[in-house]
C-alpha cells in the first residue's frame, strides 16, 4: 500500500489546511522558512505580504521556493503535501481580486480585531504572490499504512 496522494487528494488537503510554511532563499541561498495564509486557486498557492518585507526581496531576486503544509500529532497520523516551484508577482487586478475574495473566505474568522494603526498600515500596502509548482509534489499520509497484524 502506498502512504502518497493523488493530486487531487494533495490539493484537497492543501485547500483544507490553515498555515501553510513558505520557503524562500537568501541570496547565499541559505533557506528561509515561514509561516502564512494562503488560499489556493487553480492548484497554486496564493498570498500576499506587505511591500516592505525581506520575503519580498528574497522572492524577487530568486523566485524559487517551496511550501509545506502538514498534519497529525502521532507518526501513524502524520500526513503532507509538500509543493515547489517559482513565486509569481501578481499585478492584474481582476487577479488580485480574486486572491483577496479567498482569503477573506477562508480566514475572516480568525483576523485580529484590535490591532494597532502601525499594524493596520504596515500590512495596507501588499503585494500578492502566486506560487506555481513544479510538476511533482511530494505527498504522504501514514495513516494509508495498515497497523502490523498479530504476531
Amino acid at each position: 500500500m502506498s502512504i502518497r496522494l493523488s493530486p487531487d487528494e494533495a490539493w484537497d488537503v492543501i485547500g483544507r489546511s490553515h498555515t501553510g510554511i513558505l520557503t524562500t532563499l537568501r541570496a547565499d541561498g541559505s533557506p528561509v522558512a515561514l509561516p502564512t495564509w494562503f488560499a489556493v486557486l487553480d492548484r497554486t498557492i496564493c498570498l500576499f505580504t506587505p511591500n516592505g518585507t525581506k520575503k519580498l526581496l528574497r522572492i524577487r531576486r530568486d523566485p524559487r521556493a517551496s511550501f509545506l503544509v502538514e498534519s497529525g500529532e502521532r507518526w501513524a497520523e502524520l500526513c503532507a503535501v509538500h509543493v515547489s516551484g517559482l513565486i509569481e508577482i501578481v499585478e492584474d487586478e481582476p487577479a488580485i481580486d480574486r486572491i483577496t475574495e479567498a482569503l477573506d473566505e477562508k480566514y475572516a474568522s480568525f483576523r485580529s480585531t484590535n490591532q494597532s494603526q502601525a499594524t493596520t498600515d504596515y500590512y495596507a500596502s501588499r503585494t500578492y504572490l502566486r506560487l506555481v509548482p513544479g510538476p511533482r509534489l511530494l505527498t504522504w499520509d501514514n495513516s494509508r499504512l495498515s497497523p502490523p497484524g498479530p504476531g
